[in-house]
């Protein structure tokens, strides 16, 4: 996956942006009263676009960012990154691949989204982040294989959790393809 960026720099395509129209369809069902994302590009494009479609206030969040990994851009072919994606899973509180073990990555998302969660303690928020991060907070919380799971998201993809529990409600894996 070289990209000549590192993946925090990354902006949504034509295509991707094309595809916050059906995200904002689906997300309307929620009754939210708020979007939240990390501070990168893509995940601030994917929530002005949702927010500016569903008439909601935005925000950003430090610590809502994805995994980092700037070295990314120098890994190659897809499997490849999807294999190193795989080892940071199944070696949690190893460095395998960039700046931060998936425990330290856990650590930082999760205290972002009880941040969030206490600023917000009223109505159902959505928070645009990214699948790696989300991956972590989502399988450690339900007890599941996190590897299965990022597997089967798409993009863009959503989770819908309870509160205060975060248990996993459903899984929407890829709106808006096609």
């Amino acid at each position: 996956m070289v990209t000549g960026l590192l993946a925090s720099q990354w902006r949504l395509s034509d295509e991707g942006r094309r595809r916050c129209e059906p995200l904002a369809d689906r997300l309307a069902a929620y009754d939210l009263v708020a979007i939240v994302s990390s501070e990168e590009p893509k995940a601030v494009q994917t929530g002005q676009i949702v927010a500016e479609a569903l008439g909601l206030t935005f925000e950003t969040v430090p610590g809502l960012h994805e995994h980092e990994r700037g070295v990314v851009r120098d890994l190659g072919s897809r499997e490849e990154f999807q294999a190193q994606v795989v080892r940071l899973f199944e070696h949690p509180g190893e460095l395998v691949l960039g700046h931060e073990t998936a425990d330290q990555a856990h650590a930082r998302f999760a205290g972002a989204v009880a941040h969030v969660v206490q600023e917000h303690p009223a109505g159902n928020l959505a928070i645009a982040t990214h699948g790696t991060v989300m991956t972590l907070f989502v399988a450690r919380t339900n007890g599941l294989d996190a590897v299965p799971f990022w597997k089967r998201l798409g993009l863009p993809s959503f989770v819908v959790l309870t509160l205060p529990s975060f248990s996993l409600v459903e899984v929407v894996e890829n709106v808006g393809e096609g």
